[in-house]
Formats: structure tokens, C-alpha cells, sequence
């Protein structure tokens, strides 16, 4: 079935472009962002990977031809101007020509101080740890740097994280057992990171299994 562009909802610009933000539809990273025309718009809808328009080369090209770090898109939406696009995608490799897992990996310091005399009272996001630790995984699946654990258990494949999960499993059990907090805060720790990475070979974005809690609830 081909698909419908809406056309008359999308506002390109004064060269036929309209820019592509890329996001991993799993960890929801955002990877890069590039430029679409009518042409490389109309190749990923009807190819289900993403192609875009190169504003250096004036040519199209489609992401990964050459380094096989393909992206399958999950989804596509624009926004409310209709001059700006969100391309959720399922990615094969890194994202940037640098090999790295994401094109946006520079930090810019805001600079913030509270006033002379102010305390400051952070509000830390008690589980703003697992989508960290969620993106590092993504990268390290992306990346697959060398000496990395988290490398290791992706080369490895399925077999072997099923098998460290169901041993972190075990493990928690014996802890909770032994009624030892220490022990069970380090092996509970282990069995959350070996599912994260488990839920990212299959996957399954960790918003999905949350939507399940709620839907529980």
C-alpha cells in the first residue's frame, strides 16, 4: 500500500527542503538532523528507511548506502507549522559520519547561578538514571566500542543476555533470601541493567513496558 503524503500540510522552504529531525524510537535519543525534499520525503515513505537531500553534494542519499548503518522509520510526524519533521527510527549503527551513536554529543554549559545567597535545592528525577543508562546502552549497540561489557553481550547475542538475566534473576532472589541489602541493592542493580539491555536487542522501548504498568494501574 502506498502511502499518502499530505502534501498541502508540509511547508518547504524557499530551496524545497524541510528538515528532518531523527530520533532513535527506542531509547529516544535524538540522533541527527538532516534536510528532506519531495523526492527523499516520497523514497523513505515508500522504502521504510530514511533518504535524504544533501545540501553539499545536491544530490540525494540514502543513510547507511554505504556503511550499512542503515535506519528502518517507525514513525513520521510535523509539526504544527508543518515546516519541520520528527522521523522516529529503528537505527542500524551509528547515526553520524564520526561513528558515533549520535551526531549531538557536545555539551554546552548554560552557565546558570543561583543568586548571592540563594541555596539551590535541586530536584534530582529519581529515575532519570535508567533513561541515562538507556541511552548508553543504545550507544554501545551503535557503537560497539571495544573492552565495553555492554559490546560484549551484544556480539554475543540474545542466548547470552537471556542467560546473565536469568542468572541476575537468581542471584536477586538468593540476595532477598539472605536478607542482605547490600547484596540485594548490587544484584537488583545488575538484573535492571541486563533487562534494559535486553529490552534494546528486542527492541522494545522501556516507555512500553511503563505504558503497561499504567495500564495496570
Amino acid at each position: 500500500m502506498t502511502p499518502t503524503i499530505p502534501w498541502e500540510q508540509l511547508r518547504f522552504d524557499e530551496n524545497g527542503l524541510i528538515p528532518a529531525i531523527v530520533q532513535d524510537a527506542v531509547s529516544k535519543e535524538v540522533l541527527t538532523l538532516a534536510y528532506m525534499n519531495k523526492a527523499s520525503l516520497a523514497k523513505s515513505l515508500e522504502t521504510g528507511e530514511t533518504w535524504f537531500w544533501s545540501r553539499s553534494r545536491q544530490e540525494l542519499w540514502h543513510k547507511g548506502a554505504t556503511s550499512g548503518h542503515t535506519q528502518r522509520i517507525v514513525s513520521m510526524r510535523y509539526d504544527c507549522d508543518g515546516d519541520a519533521l520528527v522521523v522516529q527510527v529503528v537505527p542500524h549503527g551509528p547515526a553520524c559520519h564520526t561513528g558515533s551513536y549520535t551526531c549531538f554529543g557536545g555539551a554546552i554549559a548554560h552557565g546558570g547561578e543561583a543568586a548571592e545567597g540563594a541555596e539551590q535545592a535541586p530536584v534530582p528525577d529519581r529515575f532519570a538514571i535508567l533513561n541515562e543508562l538507556e541511552r548508553l546502552i543504545a550507544s554501545r549497540e551503535a557503537e560497539r566500542p571495544e573492552g565495553a561489557y555492554t559490546t560484549y553481550l551484544f556480539e554475543k547475542g540474545v542466548d547470552k543476555i537471556l542467560k546473565k538475566v536469568g542468572e541476575e534473576a537468581a542471584e536477586v532472589i538468593i540476595a532477598a533470601k539472605n536478607r542482605s541489602h547490600d547484596e540485594l541493592r548490587y544484584e537488583a542493580a545488575d538484573l535492571i541493567y541486563h533487562l534494559l539491555v535486553l529490552l534494546r536487542e528486542q527492541k522494545l522501548p522501556l516507555d512500553d513496558v511503563l505504558a503497561e504498568l499504567r495500564r495496570r494501574r
